[in-house]
Order: C-alpha cells, then structure tokens, then sequence
C-alpha cells in the first residue's frame, strides 16, 4: 500500500507508535509485521491529522456535531483532518491512500414526501436511482440543491457525515461497503474524515443494507 502524500515522512515514526491494523497500513503504508497489533483490533488509537489548521477544522460546529453523535453511537474512531480536500470520493481516497471503495460517500436525494433519503455508498461506483426508486416502490428519487442537503442534514456538500443530522432521514446503506474491513466517511467538513465500519455503520444509523448500484 503507498504512503498518502499528505503524510510528511517526519510523521511514520509516530505513525506506526499509534496506528493499529488495517488503518495503520491504510493511512501509513505499513505491513502487516510491522504494525503494532491492537488490544481490541479496533481503529480507536489513530488521531493523526495532516491538516496545517487542525485545531480551527476540529472547532467547526459542524464537526462537533459530527463528534457529539459519534460519541454518543460509541464510534470507535476518530476525526481526522486532512491537508487536502475529501469533498469527493476519488479526492478522499486519494488523500488517504485507499481504495475508492472504502470511501463511504453520503447522497442525499428527495422522497415524493419531500423528505430526505439518504444513501451511504461506496465510492466505487454510482448510485442506480432508477433501481433504488425501484427497491422502495416509489416513482423515482428527487434532486436536491445545497440549500436542502444544508437544511435536512445541517452540513454542507462535501462534507455531509452519516451521523449528526439535524432532521431524521431514511437512510440505505451499501452492501459494497461490507466489502471492506475498514472505510471512510466525511465527518462534517470537506477536510475531515474519519474510520469506521459496515456493521458500525449499520448499527449507528439504522440503515436498510441494499444494492443501489453496480
């Protein structure tokens, strides 16, 4: 696995003392032997962040919001912040040396109700609206604007978390993303993210697990 370009080489040493498992070799380019084994093979060590300005990321009321629900779910992982943009999912993976698959992106779409259906997917591929619509019985799935994803889920586009959302949504998870033993979701803010799991997911949102696309 190549080390991201966002982490400086200054930061390997302390890297490989803190981060555990498949997010040390993840986020640090380390191999199985020389990763240090977790106590509970859980991600709760890694707090690296990459970002000149973490403190004033990890201050935004967004990201809080974000952290106050992880923490009240009992989300194993924590916040990151990176030097460069996670606004999309190809940016984020690139940004942390992963597959595109492990991103777990947030789309927000508009029932006939006018609520929001929110669908975490994984980043390797696109969401196949006619056979989500299809899946709910409905007609088909609306478009939305900033202003609404702003509105339903109090975070902007770019930066939409799974959890914190300041109104309740229907919510349809990837089965992709059970592919993987670690992924990554936006945590409030284009340059944050953080490491979590399908079964975390699932759990902390009550997501419906379906295929949404191919």
């Amino acid at each position: 696995m190549p080390i991201s370009k966002n982490i400086a080489k200054s930061d390997l040493r302390a890297c490989s003392a803190i981060a555990t498992g498949a997010v040390a070799r993840n986020l640090c380019g380390l191999t199985a032997a020389n990763a240090k084994p977790s106590e509970d093979n859980r991600q709760t060590s890694l707090k690296m962040s990459y970002y000149p300005y973490v403190e004033h990321i990890l201050e935004r009321a967004s990201v809080k919001r974000a952290q106050e629900a992880m923490d009240r779910l009992n989300v194993s992982g924590r916040i990151h912040a990176l030097s460069e943009s996670a606004r999309t999912a190809q940016e984020a993976a690139d940004s942390l040396g992963v597959e595109v698959g492990q991103i777990a992106s947030s789309l927000i779409f508009k029932l006939p109700s006018g609520g929001a259906l929110l669908i975490i997917t994984s980043g390797r591929h696109r969401v196949d609206t006619d056979l989500v619509a299809l899946n709910l019985g409905i007609e088909k799935l609306g478009r939305v604007d900033a202003d609404y994803v702003k509105e339903k889920s109090g975070f902007s586009i770019g930066g939409v978390s799974p959890v914190g959302w300041v109104s309740p949504a229907t919510i349809l998870i990837d089965e992709a993303l059970n592919d993987y033993e670690v992924v990554w979701a936006a945590a409030g803010h284009p340059h944050s993210v953080y490491p979590t799991t399908f079964a975390e997911l699932l759990e902390g949102t009550g997501a419906k697990p379906m295929v949404v696309g191919d």
